[in-house]
């Protein structure tokens, strides 16, 4: 039995978004990314745009190019929101290790389809790699590897009914907080991988922000808090 290639054929709109700076020094950046945009450029050759090569090359305008800017971590595509960056070498390595060490929390907001039954909880549902559906992963208790997310409803909205919630994923697994929506019965509004009948086409971009993340500063040792607001 062979393992089949995994064919990536994805080729990403033009983005019209702006990677907003939101805090700047020596060391890091804090942005926002906007929906629509690959952290990182892919490796077709029309997926060139991306976080990454924009903070690298700069942008026209806005803002200008930080030649050693490197991500510690990512979003997804749909996904908008705050991330720290590492403008050096020794910042990019001292965020890595609190990524990899699990110290860093981060809080998202996420609108779901329909009412959720409880005003808290845990979603806890290993996810491994999906070798048939790529780019999606699946929920394996056999294979996959530990995942935890932790929710607080905001707000309930009727008509349709959705439900905005906080997450605060206790780890950071791919695509974790979309499939755990799926999970327990309530999608994220507007995804195109884990969705129920009528989820997607409720809104034009995934509703998943990043709006939170505290992190120690890689040069000071200090708490530092970055947070940018949800645009939903």
């Amino acid at each position: 039995m062979t393992n089949q290639a995994i064919v990536d054929d994805f080729v990403a709109p033009p983005c019209k978004g702006v990677v907003r700076i939101l805090y700047q020094d020596n060391d890091i950046l804090l942005i926002n990314k906007p929906s629509g945009l690959l952290s990182l450029s892919g490796k077709n050759p029309l997926n060139w745009d991306s976080v990454h090569h924009r903070l690298v090359h700069g942008q026209q305008g806005e803002s200008p190019a930080f030649l050693q800017a490197s991500l510690p971590h990512r979003l997804d595509f749909g996904t908008s929101g705050i991330m720290v960056v590492g403008l050096h070498r020794a910042a990019t390595t001292h965020l890595n290790k609190q990524f990899q060490a699990g110290s860093i929390t981060k809080r998202y907001v996420a609108m779901l389809d329909g009412w959720l039954e409880h005003e808290h909880g845990q979603i806890s549902a290993a996810i491994a790699k999906d070798v048939h559906h790529f780019p999606r992963v699946k929920i394996c208790h056999a294979t996959g590897k530990t995942a935890i997310s932790d929710y607080v409803v905001l707000q309930r909205f009727d008509k349709p009914r959705r439900t905005l919630v906080e997450y605060s994923p206790l780890t950071g697994r791919t695509h974790q907080l979309r499939i755990h929506s799926l999970l327990i019965g309530h999608p994220i509004v507007g995804c195109d991988l884990y969705h129920a009948e009528g989820s997607q086409p409720m809104a034009e971009r995934l509703l998943l922000h990043a709006r939170d993340i505290d992190f120690l500063h890689p040069s000071s040792g200090e708490l530092t808090q970055g947070q940018c607001p949800s645009p939903f």
